[in-house]
């Protein structure tokens, strides 16, 4: 090769390697970085603002909030009592915010009734029920009284984005080229994405019972009674179809082929491990103020096969109503799932969790066009019972709450994705009071909770839905600090307050909103102190960090 071309191409290398090493040292650094602007960001951005250090809290959306601002405005608690410090002070500050009668556009505030475990008592200084514009504007606030430097869409580099030395997080870079260098970081997605980019251990689906000797993960097609505590439990039974739904597209013809959803290999063997995630969907927000109401609408691509499954449900003797129409603030709802076929689009987000931001969006715009075409079955096909068809068409989207003209969120209910196995895993025992975490940070307390996984037909030629776990918890429980840091070997500078180390069982009970902000404020106190101390994060001395928590109001045992 001439020598000319040789010195080019040394030269051409060199200032590559310049303007890297140019672009990593003018690159913005902060004492902790934190991706994902969901409610446990937000919460440990607050945290570690508290704390003096300096901190950027990274969405890759353009909204913030996560599911808070998403439409769950019927709080998933437990109890009450184990929710503290910044997790609380959001559930005041929803009060005070409808203390003011400004905030009481479409409904006076006296008409409005909450109730079951949200219901704001008498003298109670926090509220539990709220629009996602309620919620928006409080976390608004947060954000600004403590001037939180945020930056909106700004999605990961999933593929190279993360730069690591010696085990420890350098920097993260996004699609758009800017990055972030930090001393500690804090993966607060649903998704996991800062984590597995990393290099962390996880897992993506169901554990088999015999992995950590449960009774209530893998496969579930049968009843159980108990738990092993002797709690009762709802499992096959609850959401289910009615007996005698036949899912043949001719039925009784096998030959003319499945429905659509339902899965043609059949549930598996009881009691073992899968791929398979709890179904998603959005919770919807909805109103019955004619001036706010933005009606149903058939989708373009609506494919009445498709729900052909819940017209059948109803033609068998169903008698339930498709949906939880949890009241809100303002004549607005919170609709979540219920019966056999309603808004959980089951067996339908296998590969949420690995597929790439494009391959998301198109599950999620499926999953959206599947609710609307379910809510116009609901609401207009003559095969529904004509009381469903009356009470559903009162409802609609809200004018007045998304960005979207349809009134639809972007903010899909990624109920469970990909679960860190650090080194130490919240399994049924820690929920059942079987086994006690000695280094808690948080309390979970909602039952154990897993919606279906699949559909699938049975030996007797009808079609069920499998994955449905409903168990209860005696008491509130603790949440140990080692299950939101990873194992030494593989980081030593990340915490992961949302994607924690559970087993499938167990996530279900943690994977509440209030529990993701306090995890995220206990994440954040840990890694203010290990900037001080000069620590990995797994040689936080924990007698200290109680000490902190504590100071920060947070609930650590009853």
């Amino acid at each position: 090769m001439p020598s000319r071309l040789l010195f080019l191409l040394s030269l051409t290398s060199l200032l590559l390697h310049f303007s890297a090493c140019q672009k990593a040292d003018t690159a913005a650094t902060y004492d902790i970085v934190i991706y994902g602007a969901t409610s446990a960001g937000i919460a440990a951005a607050v945290q570690a603002k508290r704390m003096d250090k300096s901190v950027i809290l990274i969405s890759p959306d353009a909204r913030i909030g996560g599911l808070t601002t998403g439409g769950l405005g019927q709080t998933d608690i437990g109890n009450k009592v184990a929710i503290g410090g910044i997790s609380r002070e959001f559930y005041v500050s929803i009060k005070k915010y409808y203390d003011n009668p400004v905030h009481w556009k479409w409904q006076e505030q006296e008409e409005y009734k909450d109730g079951g475990q949200t219901r704001t008592e008498s003298g109670e200084a926090s509220m539990w029920t709220f629009e996602p514009s309620a919620a928006l504007q409080v976390f608004e606030d947060m954000i600004r009284e403590n001037e939180i430097e945020l930056v909106l869409d700004q999605k990961l580099d999933r593929a190279g984005g993360v730069q690591k030395t010696n085990g420890q997080i350098r920097s993260i870079s996004m699609l758009s080229g800017e990055t972030y260098s930090g001393k500690m970081f804090i993966d607060a997605t649903y998704e996991g994405d800062l984590m597995a980019a990393a290099g962390i251990s996880y897992i993506v689906g169901r554990e088999g019972n015999d992995q950590y000797r449960e009774t209530l993960n893998g496969v579930h097609t049968k009843l159980r009674d108990t738990t092993m505590s002797g709690e009762r439990s709802n499992n096959a039974i609850n959401h289910n179809f009615v007996d005698g739904v036949d899912p043949y597209v001719v039925k009784g013809d096998p030959a003319s082929g499945l429905l659509p959803f339902i899965n043609p290999d059949g549930p598996g063997e009881e009691g073992r491990a899968d791929d398979h995630l709890q179904a998603y969907c959005f919770r919807m927000c909805l109103t019955d103020h004619p001036d706010n109401r933005i009606p149903f609408e058939k989708p373009e691509n609506y494919n009445e096969l498709d729900y052909e499954l819940l017209l059948r449900n109803y033609e068998a003797g169903e008698a339930g109503f498709p949906w939880i129409n949890s009241q809100m603030p303002n004549r607005k709802t919170d609709t979540n799932n219920r019966t056999g076929f309603s808004t959980d689009f089951i067996g339908q987000n296998y590969n949420y969790p690995e597929a790439t931001y494009e391959e998301r969006e198109r599950i999620r715009e499926q999953h959206r066009n599947y609710q609307k075409g379910l809510m116009w079955t609901l609401a207009y096909h003559p095969r529904m019972p004509e009381h469903i068809r009356e009470e559903v068409a009162r409802w609609g989207t809200c004018k007045d709450e998304f960005a979207r003209v349809d009134g639809w969120q972007e903010q899909l209910y990624v109920r469970e994705a990909r679960r860190m196995i650090g080194p130490y895993v919240m399994t049924q025992y820690h929920c059942e009071g079987l086994e006690v975490a000695e280094d808690p940070i948080g309390m979970g307390a909602y039952g154990m909770d897993s919606h279906h996984t699949q559909r699938y037909v049975t030996t007797e030629g009808f079609v069920k839905n499998e994955g449905n776990v409903e168990a209860h918890v005696k008491a509130p429980y603790p949440i140990s600090y080692r299950v939101i840091v990873p194992k030494s070997e593989e980081c030593t500078n990340l915490l992961v307050p949302v994607c924690l180390s559970a087993t499938h069982i167990a996530y279900g009970s943690i994977r509440m909103e209030p529990v993701f902000m306090v995890l995220g404020q206990s994440a954040a106190t840990a890694a203010g102190l290990a900037i001080d101390g000069g620590l990995d994060v797994q040689e936080v001395q924990y007698p200290e960090l109680r000490t902190l928590l504590l100071e920060g109001k947070q609930v650590l045992e009853l």
